[in-house]
């Protein structure tokens, strides 16, 4: 299974034949970057010097990357020049061997994405537009618009979707795509700040089954319903118990038997850092035994004075004392990267998710969409420990019933 050329980049060339609004660019394949061969990149910087001053969006498109979900590669912004567009490929191909790295390995086991090679990664060039960014799909009968925040302004909102754009234009733009395109997709607009819509991706989702449109298919209507408790909404998962606080202690003492032992018995680095590769494992096994699941956040975010001992125990052996901050540094990371692959996350009120597009409504999210289960920072110690006393463990299925006030209730099975 080989895409000759990259979906985004053919739907782009269509798109501009078809006289819509996209942003000029260029195409860059990987074998370019082998060969030295920029001249298309000079021209486009050339003929494009006085619609933006010093930057551009870099734009991901691997021969693979419609077989795997939206967001799964990166765009990088990143100054309009060669050595800008050589740094942008490079960190997105750095992006694919470690902080997606786990994300692609789950989707290659669960949906059956092909092998890639993240080397043969091209790219799409664009001028890089101030704006907010809209996602257009159609969900069953209607069409549906997920709204993201704009990154120049101080004050944010969340991300949010309507079936009621504020905009009429850009329903018929929509329609006109994919009318245009002649199957249904997932289109990408920027709305600049002089209220100009701007077209930058578009995504066949004519394979993707939806929910809804799967049930009404298979659904037979009923003439009534007795029943004893009424659920709104619910979801089961299984649950993995997130305690960073309780690893940080592991490893200082470690660390405390490492300073303080005896010559014969003191442990080595490899001790030290045991902690850290063994929970770095066990995250890994576990999101790639389960397709979907939970994480209950009993502490995320360590403690920063708890941090600032575990960086700083060994400061009397300098070379030792490097090797453990990498390792905690980089252990962060795969906690993030873990916690990204999530879709519900329960946890107290100060941890958020940072949603990108994609993650906010992507095609992706239609029949999975992510939930945020918290507690208040206030009730944090009790709820901790009621979660303890009644034995939460890794691996154990929990259900969350959202009641018609809107409130969770968690419960292991």
């Amino acid at each position: 299974m080989k895409a000759q050329f990259p979906q985004k980049a053919e739907l782009l060339i269509k798109l501009k034949q078809g006289d819509f609004n996209v942003p000029d660019f260029v195409y860059l394949a990987a074998e370019d970057f082998r060969n030295d061969n920029f001249e298309a990149l000079e021209q486009f910087f050339s003929k494009n010097k006085h619609e933006y001053d010093y930057k551009v969006i870099v734009r991901s498109a691997h021969p693979m990357e419609e077989f795997y979900k939206g967001g799964t590669f990166d765009s990088i912004d990143t100054y309009a020049d060669i050595g800008g567009v050589k740094y942008a490929r490079k960190r997105m191909i750095k992006l694919a061997k470690t902080s997606k790295r786990l994300s692609i390995l789950r989707q290659q086991k669960f949906n059956n994405a092909p092998e890639l090679d993240p080397d043969e990664m091209n790219v799409i060039i664009m001028p890089f537009i101030e704006g907010g960014r809209v996602m257009a799909k159609m969900i069953g009968d209607h069409w549906e618009f997920g709204f993201s925040r704009d990154r120049s302004c101080k004050v944010q909102n969340e991300p949010y979707i309507t079936t009621t754009p504020f905009n009429r234009e850009l329903l018929q733009v929509s329609q006109d795509i994919q009318r245009y395109l002649g199957f249904k997709c997932e289109i990408e607009f920027i709305i600049t700040e002089e209220n100009e819509l701007c077209v930058v991706q578009a995504k066949d989702i004519s394979n993707i089954e939806m929910l809804e449109e799967e049930e009404s298919a298979r659904s037979i209507q009923m003439d009534g319903l007795h029943r004893i408790r009424k659920r709104r909404s619910y979801r089961e998962r299984p649950v993995f118990v997130m305690d960073n606080k309780t690893v940080l202690l592991n490893v200082i003492s470690k660390c405390e038997d490492f300073v303080l032992g005896c010559k014969d018995d003191a442990p080595e680095i490899t001790d030290i850092l045991a902690p850290i590769s063994d929970y770095e494992k066990e995250m890994e096994q576990f999101a790639l035994r389960y397709h979907r699941y939970a994480v209950i956040g009993l502490c995320i975010i360590v403690p920063e004075d708890l941090r600032q001992i575990a960086f700083h125990y060994l400061d009397d052996t300098p070379d030792l004392q490097k090797i453990l901050s990498k390792a905690l540094c980089e252990n962060s990371y795969e906690v993030d990267d873990f916690l990204n692959e999530a879709d519900t996350i329960i946890a107290r009120d100060k941890i958020r998710l940072n949603l990108c597009s994609h993650d906010a409504y992507g095609i992706d999210t239609v029949r999975y969409p992510l939930w945020s289960v918290y507690w208040l920072n206030e009730n944090h110690t009790k709820v901790v420990n009621e979660l303890r006393r009644l034995g939460y463990e890794t691996g154990d299925f929990v259900g969350i019933d959202i009641n018609a006030d809107e409130k969770p209730v968690i419960f292991r099975h």
